[in-house]
């Protein structure tokens, strides 16, 4: 993979569950009605009036600043979060649009980083001509006063605990992990954690919109992005331009629900690979079917269950690294190659391919230092939903859906799920249908074969929407906006620069 398709691959919307990344999320209330108008909302002038300080970021052609925004917007006079923004101006020609927010999902992706490193280069040139990219990192992510949870030491422990508990002793570990996590936000982070949740970050984002100079938010989300679109249409309907929402989340499920469907679609990205691998030489997996590829990736992890290999690290390839090595290259097809290389390595008793694959997903530094990534995820996570499991024994009873819809992956995503039982701030929003009765016209866009988003996602929320259109990609992948589809890139460029949305129901290949 090319660097900037790396970039781009591992920052869109890495919504898995638990000790991976735990399942995306959903809302809490609405603002005081003055809202949806053209007034800042009761209480908010001070905010919506502040005068932003641009200066140069120290990468070339960009903008930083910071903004202030009310820790709890409930009671604005209990003080203030510090923002970070940042954008590159339109670079002509063409008259400007206006300001064009991007998110990478997550939750937990740094905005900023999506922007400086792809969306502001990658984008196609004529929507870069005409807006000017802007991306805000969440609160609690990354540059916005960022949720810490552990160390690198201790976050190296926690990606190594075995997901697959077979016994109670390894039920217990794995719990003490996700206690241990949870006890490190609240210590690090406590005063954060309540109020981070994606109601507080779409209405922050209105903030911005009038800082900008903006009358309408147009925006591009992916992942959990799309839910965070979602919100702030429903939220602020009136004051909704054109939303992309492509990979879309779908805001009435359970978080259980969630989970298992994320469960099915990364089974489904792996028969993909799969089918691919066996035509190839070099299969790793063997070169005959793809039930016969799914039992020798079973039989690996077992393997490294029962005995892990070196990487040439300081740490050996546990059955639980190896995962999400496998996980973190079933977003692009682009990385299949990577895959099949890593996992011969692993048959050769060289964790290194699988390792490297891991850290990119949890975006590890060679330093051994963590990005705030997954604290962030889990932060909102479970702020925005109930937890999926009230304890072990439900776990243990929801194995069997979970492998039934996923053989290879099922039994370590449902213990995954478990991760929010034991977070120490109680759950705000709720599962809902997202409608945002009154906006303009939306662009849903969902791929057919989507591992982390599955398509019956964007399906059910372009219906919720009341101006929800569905754009669907045919392929593999997470995403697909730019990533190599002329039909889908010129529907979303054709709607960005002019207004006009797709036909409901377009399909590209």
């Amino acid at each position: 993979m090319d660097t900037r398709r790396l970039l781009r691959t591992f920052a869109i919307g890495i919504g898995t569950a638990g000790l991976l990344i735990s399942g995306c999320s959903s809302s809490g209330s609405s603002p005081n009605a003055s809202a949806t108008g053209t007034a800042a909302p009761e209480g908010l002038s001070s905010y919506y009036t502040q005068k932003l300080s641009w200066r140069d970021c120290g990468v070339e052609g960009f903008e930083c600043t910071t903004m202030k925004a009310p820790k709890d917007y409930d009671k604005p006079d209990g003080g203030d979060i510090d923002l970070a923004v940042s954008r590159k101006k339109a670079t002509g020609p063409g008259k400007r649009i206006g300001s064009l927010l991007v998110n990478p999902g997550g939750p937990g992706g740094s905005a900023i980083g999506y922007l400086q490193g792809y969306a502001a280069l990658g984008y196609p040139a004529p929507v870069r001509a005409r807006y000017d990219m802007v991306a805000i990192d969440p609160r609690g992510v990354a540059r916005s006063e960022p949720v810490e949870c552990l160390t690198g030491a201790e976050m190296d422990a926690y990606t190594q605990v075995d997901q697959t508990p077979e016994d109670d002793a390894e039920v217990r570990k794995l719990t003490a992990a996700f206690e241990k996590f949870a006890a490190g936000c609240e210590k690090r982070s406590g005063e954060i954690l309540p109020y981070v949740s994606t109601v507080d970050t779409a209405r922050d984002m209105d903030v911005l919109r009038a800082l900008l100079g903006d009358e309408k938010l147009h925006y591009v989300g992916a992942s959990y992005g799309t839910f965070l679109g979602a919100t702030y249409a429903d939220l602020f309907p009136k004051r909704a331009g054109r939303l992309v929402l492509d990979g879309a989340m779908d805001p009435s499920l359970k978080a259980v629900d969630m989970n298992r469907d994320q469960t099915a679609g990364f089974e489904g990205a792996f028969q993909s690979f799969a089918a691919d691998c066996v035509k190839q030489p070099d299969c790793p997996l063997g070169t005959t079917n793809t039930a016969d590829a799914a039992t020798a990736l079973k039989q690996l992890f077992t393997d490294l269950d029962a005995k892990p290999i070196p990487t040439g690290d300081d740490r050996e390839l546990t059955e639980s690294l190896a995962t999400t090595g496998v996980i973190a290259a079933m977003y692009d097809e682009a990385a299949w190659p990577q895959l099949r290389e890593a996992l011969e390595g692993a048959q050769r008793s060289d964790g290194s391919g699988l390792l490297s694959l891991a850290d990119s997903y949890y975006e590890r530094e060679p330093s051994g230092k963590y990005a705030n990534l997954m604290f962030a995820n889990a932060a909102v996570n479970c702020l925005d939903l109930p937890p999926a499991f009230d304890g072990p024994d439900a776990v243990e009873k929801a194995v069997p859906d979970f492998e039934k819809a996923s053989p290879v992956f099922g039994r370590g995503f449902a213990w995954a799920s478990l991760n929010c039982t034991y977070w120490p701030t109680k759950a705000t929003g709720t599962p809902h249908r997202t409608e945002a009765k009154g906006a303009a016209p939306i662009v849903v866009v969902g791929t057919t074969r989507d591992p982390a988003t599955p398509y019956k996602w964007s399906e059910a929320l372009a219906e919720q929407l009341s101006s929800g259109t569905l754009l669907t990609y045919e392929g593999d992948g997470h995403t697909a906006y730019g990533r190599g589809s002329d039909c889908i890139d010129t529907a979303i460029n054709t709607y960005l620069l002019e207004g006009t949305p797709p036909t409901d129901a377009k399909k590209c290949t």
